[in-house]
């Protein structure tokens, strides 16, 4: 009976001072919910600020809601350097062909799925994600200051059948009207976005979202989006859908 209590407590001894090791499978229970907005530049030189309300399904999968607001540009857009506004007088500089600004208001659902457990011991989780939902389309007129008259100021007017020769004759242009001229004419368009990409996360299920994507978005709606004057020049031709690649950075939260 001595040598089994001795044996017993031996046992006893060492349950009690073996480490206690990490459970990196249940990490999802620690953390049930995330938040984290995005920053997101793409090919044509377009922005877009998110936020991402994500629910923790366990360690390898989140779902995710998205909101997002950002530019989307005609390739063919390019601004006319500010050395040529000056030169013939106007103080903005402006992109030639242009007609209308056009945003982007997304909503979409998603998921995020890790494909290593490496973040759960301070690396970077690689994985990927993918996203859907409506996207509306936000047009505003882009106004310019045009010459119309030698003796008389510039005007400030947006593009019209009426006016195309004088919108679209460089040498009238003397530069771009302030960015809040136009904002009460704003046009809306339905469409819709998907995502899909890459997913890179310093610490998965630490405390603190650090994160990038790298991948492919697109935009859809149901007419072309008229950003260019089709006939301003040769190849400005609009569309009714965006294809782009992407780069974005997060930041957040969990609890």
């Amino acid at each position: 009976m001595l040598v089994l209590g001795c044996f017993t407590t031996f046992l006893v001894a060492q349950v009690t001072i073996q480490p206690r090791q990490a459970d990196y499978t249940n990490k999802g229970i620690i953390y049930l919910k995330e938040l984290a907005f995005d920053f997101r530049a793409n090919t044509v030189r377009g922005f877009s600020v998110a936020a991402n309300f994500g629910k923790i399904v366990s360690y390898h999968r989140t779902t995710y809601f998205h909101v997002e607001l950002g530019s989307l540009r005609h390739p063919k857009e390019y601004k006319q350097n500010d050395q040529f506004s000056r030169r013939l007088g106007g103080q903005r500089s402006f992109i030639y062909g242009k007609q209308n600004s056009f945003f982007a208001l997304r909503g979409g659902w998603g998921q995020k799925h890790y494909l290593s457990e490496k973040a759960a011991r301070k690396g970077v989780a690689v994985g990927f994600t993918y996203e859907v939902g409506p996207s509306i389309g936000i047009t505003k007129p882009y106004y310019l200051e045009l010459i119309k008259a030698i003796d008389s100021p510039p005007v400030e007017e947006k593009y019209s059948s009426e006016n195309h020769e004088f919108f679209t004759d460089i040498n009238r242009i003397q530069g771009a009207a302030s960015f809040g001229k136009g904002i009460t004419e704003i046009g809306i368009i339905p469409g819709g976005q998907f995502k899909a990409g890459l997913h890179f996360d310093w610490g998965a299920f630490d405390e603190y979202v650090k994160a990038m994507d790298v991948g492919i978005m697109g935009d859809f709606y149901f007419k072309k989006i008229p950003i260019m004057v089709d006939d301003s020049f040769e190849g400005a031709r609009n569309q009714p859908f965006f294809i782009n690649l992407y780069v974005s950075m997060q930041l957040g939260k969990r609890w």
